[in-house]
């Protein structure tokens, strides 16, 4: 007789969880799914799916309106995140949240920390104890170094730290690839597997196809606060997933221009540089060309002076060297009023706070930027009705998921929120859009729509800046790719002539020297 195979335990159980919250948004209906002790599963869908509030439930930061959550096969009702932290769970969130000024020792303790007689922080035992996760985990971390002057890869390692030094048994980690290089995911990858393999569960976000078959063991796809599947990867192919995921099968990337004689450039930057207030170089010697029609992408890790160029160029910030000039005219260092009068256009980074009013309605975010202008402004007074006219046609143009124009901004998913503020910077068709990780933390459908705008934008004449973390998206979009290090452009390249590993040893420091640029570090 065959003895019976005992059935896998289950560190993550959902059993008709419902999340409603007080102003009646339903954001979880009736979602059940398992995760095995020791597996890698995926949790996929478009945004707005209700990811984010099941990972929520899970580490206690929501509680849910119905239904039964299980670890470990207990059922569990977290009051807070201290709850969830006491069951075993740890949140890798996508922005990180470490204390700069700290070590590495420092940060991964902070409030759990060894303690001497008197109070004092054991700073001996604090080092020892990060040594032990280190060797455990195989996440290679110096205890000693100070976080600030840490790669944004190795900072997401001590994230991984505190949670494990926090006796985590389940870690949820929400897009812990986005601002990665190729390198820096393949060292991540290598390490959620091993931690696999010693035990413990990973149950994660992401909205990177790629990602979820090299990884995850198993999937769950939400779409509209439900579940509408729930597979073994091995069993799943990326199209099958992709349609679980938006319901329909995605049009195809963009095709690039084809390549030809190069008109004269649209906008031309020359030796741009920048010195904080502290005295740092952020930006030097930055020069570059951008025709009309054609799409300039600047790879780089996340501190390398993407934000400062984008701020140059958006007149928020005046450079301490060089200028750029759009259509023959100076543009940068006066401001960012007079910078979009020249026909400059701007996708921010960080679209909460520096792209949207979150609390103000959808129509009084698009209105922003033309708002004393007709038809918005008839005698310099707004005309409401007009407003939201365009607003509903705006938010019917770009499928974006919402109530209607008075809803505020901030009650939109990151994918609905950045098409509208895409809408609203190509609104006057401008002649030059820096567009800066337009796509982060944002589905494939609305990628893939926001790419179509992108594309359509140039295919007009104009030019673009394309300033993304994401490697593939600058190799589809892109005409040719520059790659900032530390302050500098280090090489350049024809999008079609290089692949995704060579931009991630230039972005590292590691690549060898490119006609065009040099590995000089910033003083």
């Amino acid at each position: 007789m065959t003895p019976a195979i005992a059935p896998p335990l289950l560190a993550i159980a959902l059993e008709d969880v419902e999340k409603r919250y007080p102003n009646g948004t339903l954001a979880n209906s009736g979602v059940s799914f398992t995760v095995a002790a020791g597996e890698i599963h995926a949790l996929v869908g478009e945004n707005g799916a209700g990811k984010s509030t099941v990972m929520k439930m899970l580490y206690g930061l929501e509680r849910p309106t119905a239904g039964i959550l299980r670890i470990h096969g207990r059922p569990v009702d977290f009051r807070h995140p201290g709850d969830a932290i006491a069951a075993g769970i740890g949140l890798v969130a996508q922005h990180l949240n470490l204390v700069p000024s700290l070590t590495v020792a420092e940060n991964v303790v902070l409030g759990h920390e060894p303690r001497r007689i008197g109070g004092r922080l054991d700073r001996a035992a604090a080092a020892a104890r990060v040594r032990e996760l280190v060797e455990q985990s195989g996440l290679a971390v110096d205890p000693a170094a100070t976080v600030a002057g840490l790669p944004v890869g190795v900072r997401q390692r001590v994230e991984i730290l505190k949670v494990l030094h926090r006796g985590a048994r389940i870690l949820l980690l929400d897009e812990p690839t986005a601002v990665l290089t190729p390198p820096e995911t393949a060292t991540l990858f290598a390490t959620l597997r091993q931690l696999a393999n010693a035990g413990r569960t990973i149950l994660l976000i992401t909205h990177k196809l790629d990602e979820v078959k090299a990884l995850a063991g198993g999937v769950t796809v939400l779409c509209r606060g439900r579940v509408t599947g729930s597979a073994r990867m091995a069993d799943l192919d990326q199209g099958t997933l992709a349609r679980l995921m938006v319901g329909r099968d995605l049009p195809p990337p963009p095709p690039r221009r084809p390549a030809g004689a190069r008109p004269i450039p649209r906008v031309v930057a020359r030796d741009l540089g920048y010195v904080d207030g502290e005295g740092t170089i952020r930006l030097r010697d930055v020069s570059f060309d951008v025709a009309p029609g054609e799409i300039l992408g600047i790879a780089g890790v996340e501190g390398n002076g993407q934000d400062v160029l984008a701020r140059l160029l958006s007149g928020a910030d005046v450079p301490s060297a060089g200028e750029a000039k759009l259509d023959g005219q100076v543009f940068t260092g006066l401001s960012a009023r007079a910078a979009r009068a020249r026909g400059v256009a701007v996708v921010t980074e960080d679209r909460l706070h520096d792209g949207a009013a979150p609390s103000l309605s959808i129509v009084d975010n698009l209105m922003a930027t033309r708002y004393a202008r007709p038809p918005l402004s008839r005698r310099g007074l707004i005309d409401r009705a007009t407003a939201r006219r365009w607003a509903e046609e705006v938010i019917g143009g770009f499928s974006v998921r919402a109530t209607g124009p008075d809803q505020p901004i901030g009650a939109l998913s990151g994918g609905n929120m950045q098409k509208l503020i895409l809408a609203r910077e190509i609104a006057d068709a401008p002649t030059f859009l820096v567009a800066s990780q337009p796509t982060r933390g944002v589905d494939i459908a609305a990628a893939s729509a926001l790419h179509t705008r992108l594309a359509a934008l140039r295919d007009q004449g104009a030019a673009i800046l394309l300033i993304s973390a994401d490697l593939d998206e600058l190799l589809a979009l892109s005409d040719h790719i520059a790659v900032l290090y530390r302050g500098r452009i280090v090489a350049r390249f024809a999008a079609g002539a290089v692949d995704a590993r060579t931009l991630g040893l230039h972005m590292t420091g590691l690549g060898p020297p490119v006609e065009g640029g040099g590995h000089d570090a910033v003083a």
